[in-house]
């Protein structure tokens, strides 16, 4: 699975209104939308503890902190739309009617609150991302929690983005993932990703899903990112 940062992407001509992460909030895509809904955006969907946390690290970005001494610790919010690239694995040129009925995985559930609900915060430094994840309820493996296989999305979406930020476009190498407790639906959990090492092409993340005081860790990972170029996504 590639990532690009919007800015590089929209460059080249890949995104149409698609998730912009690792960008600011100036990049929007126009193509099919003018005005394409940013999800990263609070709703009414949102628990009150998700946006406890959004308010949170909303307060630590540039804007708020203007003025006050900076110690590498701001964060800088990611926009993240719905749509996706304009080029097929392969090089195959997608019409434009094919092209705008496809979503981005993680945003392509109409019904608000009912699977993923997050927001991703980068900061300065661009040493660590967190996100802050509410699971809905179509989520749902074992009984009354959250599926692997979600889980391990959002793990591979975050560490991705974050991936994108140090150098994009990127491409998933290799996720292991350790599942330590079960996530119950509904609740809202935080997904750390923070930059272990960086080796030529290769970016290893490390990634941690824990409750939102930090009591229960429920998930760890480390993940290999290797940066590639745009005319090896067109070969596929």
């Amino acid at each position: 699975m590639g990532h690009k940062t919007a800015q590089q992407a929209d460059k080249e001509g890949w995104l149409s209104s698609g998730d912009s992460s690792g960008t600011s909030g100036d990049v929007l895509p126009s193509i099919f939308s003018r005005k394409p809904r940013d999800f990263s955006l609070p709703s009414s969907s949102w628990g009150e503890e998700m946006m406890r946390l959004y308010n949170y690290y909303n307060s630590q970005s540039e804007e708020a902190t203007e003025g006050q001494e900076d110690h590498g610790e701001q964060w800088t919010r990611l926009p993240s739309y719905n749509r996706s690239l304009k080029y097929a694995t392969g090089g195959v040129y997608l019409s434009k009617i094919i092209q705008s009925k496809a979503r981005l995985f993680t945003r392509n559930i109409r019904d608000p609150g009912a699977a993923f609900e997050y927001v991703v915060f980068s900061r300065q430094d661009k040493q660590r991302c967190v996100c802050v994840f509410q699971a809905g309820h179509l989520l749902e493996g074992p009984p009354g929690h959250v599926h692997g296989g979600a889980i391990a999305t959002m793990i591979d979406t975050v560490t991705g983005t974050h991936a994108s930020l140090l150098s994009a476009p990127v491409m998933t190498a290799n996720l292991n993932i350790n599942y330590r407790r079960p996530i119950p639906l509904g609740s809202t959990v935080l997904i750390e990703s923070t930059l272990d090492k960086e080796e030529g092409k290769k970016k290893f993340i490390l990634c941690s899903v824990t409750s939102t005081d930090g009591s229960r860790v429920h998930t760890e990972a480390t993940a290999l990112f290797v940066s590639v170029s745009v005319s090896h996504l067109l070969r596929g």
